[in-house]
């Protein structure tokens, strides 16, 4: 069993845990995940880790609730307990590998849409802690959703903020920023890091590659039982077919194809929106939290 020792909301529907999982923390790298499942009949949910403290054997995982797991996952309190916390899974940010002193000549600019903001962090955190200073981006509809805005601003060299309606920061999505960076501040990137909805990587790589900058992106949303046995994760990286769960989950995004990946994420939408609706109904009658 694994305690929930912390617990935040951080925006509508977006709510941070502390899962006590120390073996999980003393292993646990930038860009890997873990397998969550809250009780014996509970469904498996890959998330990405957010942060980990290997002294106090905590994992930091954000989650954002909008399906019928994830909702329920929210009525969660500090001192409950999660039957599984599985990990760390999945290859590591490629940096980690890399020699540190080649990695600090890079010009690195991390973008993160929405709740991509979680998996950004530990890896522009484990690059301030080893002297690379990075640019980083995080975007989201309004003011209200953007989160870890003071945790990011304390590990990078230079935030930049950006919400759809332009409540907060620069107003219009990110491609618009990193276009504006580029070509208006003249900011010059050896490489573009970005996490976050698979519409919004798609686009950031479309921009990318005509800016000619290499750009790695995490293909996590796509992710169903972590381990590569379902094969719901499927997907076509540089003509052929990986897992993203075991191969990745980043990849080079411009080898993606990901109005395929994108087409797989809506495998289980039919059968997500009947336990939804069922979650709903039972919390209407007093069955649920």
């Amino acid at each position: 069993m694994f305690k929930i020792v912390e617990e935040k909301v951080l925006a509508p529907s977006i709510f941070l845990m502390d899962i006590e999982a120390p073996r999980v923390a003393k292993s646990a790298q930038p860009g890997q995940f873990i397998i969550l499942r809250m009780d014996e009949k509970g469904e498996r949910l890959p998330l990405t880790i957010c942060d980990y403290d290997r002294e106090k054997g905590t994992v930091t995982i954000v989650v954002q609730a909008i399906g019928c797991s994830t909702r329920r996952m929210a009525d969660f309190n500090v001192g409950d307990y999660f039957a599984d916390f599985v990990g760390p899974l999945g290859r590591e940010s490629e940096f980690i590998h890399e020699n540190i002193e080649d990695v600090k000549k890079k010009k690195v600019l991390f973008v993160a849409g929405g709740v991509g903001t979680a998996p950004v962090y530990p890896q522009v955190k484990w690059l301030h802690e080893n002297g690379v200073d990075v640019d980083v981006i995080i975007g989201a509809k309004n003011k209200e959703m953007l989160i870890m805005e003071d945790e990011m601003k304390a590990v990078c060299a230079n935030l930049y903020p950006a919400t759809d309606d332009g409540s907060y920061g620069y107003k219009g999505l990110v491609t618009d920023l990193i276009k504006d960076l580029v070509q208006n501040q003249g900011k010059q990137y050896d490489e573009v890091i970005a996490i976050g909805p698979m519409i919004m990587m798609k686009f950031v790589c479309k921009l990318t590659e005509e800016l000619g900058i290499k750009t790695i992106v995490s293909l996590n949303p796509v992710m169903v039982d972590g381990t590569g046995m379902c094969g719901a994760c499927r997907v076509t990286v540089g003509g052929e077919t990986k897992f993203a769960c075991v191969d990745g989950p980043e990849f080079d995004g411009h080898t993606v194809d990901f109005d395929e990946a994108m087409k797989r994420q809506t495998l289980y939408k039919d059968e997500e929106c009947q336990k939804t609706e069922s979650y709903e109904k039972n919390c209407k009658i007093g069955g649920a939290k």
